[in-house]
């Protein structure tokens, strides 16, 4: 043999156990433990196993509207022209903002009756010096000195309230105009006013300002369903546009008139509106529970649960290193909560994933 091919023959193992060295490495890693990153774990929902009594569930439809408590539609108090807006629909403003500017005789009419009474007033206090005068030497009586009083009291009384009025009506005289103002804090849900229109006393609102941070949904409940909804009751909404969210509410009032053209009873739920996500006009579901006396049971979220092959399967989370895929077998499900049996799997206070719950599964299966 070669010296050549003895180096070969010699090199040939070593090259071989380089390669498989080198290809095991490349090689996916299982069975290695998983860590949550921070990125990650900030968006993941977390919720805590407890006993539940294990309950049915009853949907009943429902609508989004404007909490009215906090609704106020503004309607002019003088006749006048627009001239001028400062705002659009669905704007946010503060009260005491200016939204639009009015053109109206009645501030003319206010203006000069403004003016009449000043001179009328200053006439009435030199009447009245004239008088306490005349009472000091003797001239007036008593009676001519409580009138001199009375009439200047009277005057100035009115040009208070020609002040007070145009204040109200927040009328200015620099530019001439009425200066509409918002009433309260709040989003414009309705406008009926643009520049150059006529607007008449009392008639039509020209906008709605509403409070949009709390708003009512208005259930319908249908006879079959009566005996199971009450004043106080907890439920739970769920919308088309957040359908893996459900806002927490209670039931105000119930009506105690069906519905005419709906033959339903009306109940007011009031939800405190984070974000703003619910928007008037939005269709709801309301979710009832309906207690039946069937003992209790673990209750497990159903924004928990993962579907795979057939199968229900959660993820446990102890920590962040500390996760685990834990298949459900159900004994009784509703629209909130599936209720298992309590076991050596789970058991109360175990923490589950209620929200990104399926980017760990398949991270966790992957890996097993």
């Amino acid at each position: 043999m070669s010296k050549l091919n003895y180096i070969l023959f010699l090199s040939f193992p070593l090259w071989i156990a380089c390669n498989k060295a080198e290809s095991t490495e490349q090689e996916p890693m299982k069975n290695t433990a998983y860590c949550v990153d921070k990125k990650l774990k900030n968006a993941l929902g977390l919720e805590a196993l407890s006993m539940r009594s294990i309950q049915e569930t009853i949907t009943l439809t429902g609508t989004v509207e404007y909490n009215s408590d906090k609704t106020i539609p503004f309607v002019s108090l003088v006749d006048g022209i627009v001239k001028q807006t400062y705002f659009a629909l669905g704007d946010y403003v503060k009260k005491g903002q200016v939204l639009a500017e009015l053109e109206s005789t009645s501030l003319n009419e206010m203006q000069g009756e403004s003016s009449s009474l000043s001179a009328q007033i200053t006439l009435a206090k030199r009447n009245l010096m004239a008088v306490q005068a005349m009472f000091k030497d003797g001239i007036a009586s008593q009676k001519d000195l409580i009138e001199a009083q009375s009439e200047l009291d009277i005057l100035q009384a009115t040009f208070k309230a020609n002040q007070q009025n145009r204040q109200l009506y927040s009328g200015t005289s620099t530019k001439g105009v009425f200066q509409i103002k918002a009433p309260a804090d709040g989003y414009v849900v309705d406008k009926n006013i643009n520049p150059g229109m006529s607007v008449s006393a009392g008639e039509n609102s020209l906008f709605t300002i509403s409070n949009l941070n709390q708003v009512w949904v208005m259930a319908n409940v249908y006879a079959t369903n009566m005996r199971h909804v009450k004043q106080g009751q907890a439920v739970k909404v769920k919308t088309l546009a957040y359908p893996d969210e459900y806002f927490e509410g209670t039931i105000q009032a119930i009506s105690q008139v069906f519905d005419a053209e709906e033959r339903v009873l009306k109940a007011r739920i009031v939800l405190s509106n984070q974000g703003l996500k619910l928007k008037p006009g939005m269709s709801a579901d309301i979710i009832l529970q309906v207690d039946h006396q069937q003992g209790q049971a673990l209750a497990i979220p159903n924004t928990a649960l993962v579907f795979s092959n057939n199968q229900e399967y959660v993820v446990q989370y102890k920590s962040d290193c500390a996760l685990k895929i834990v298949p459900v077998q159900a004994i009784q499900k509703n629209e909130l909560y599936t209720f298992v049996a309590s076991g050596t799997d789970l058991k109360e206070n175990d923490r589950l994933v209620t929200e990104n719950e399926l980017v760990l599964f398949e991270e966790l299966k992957n890996r097993q």
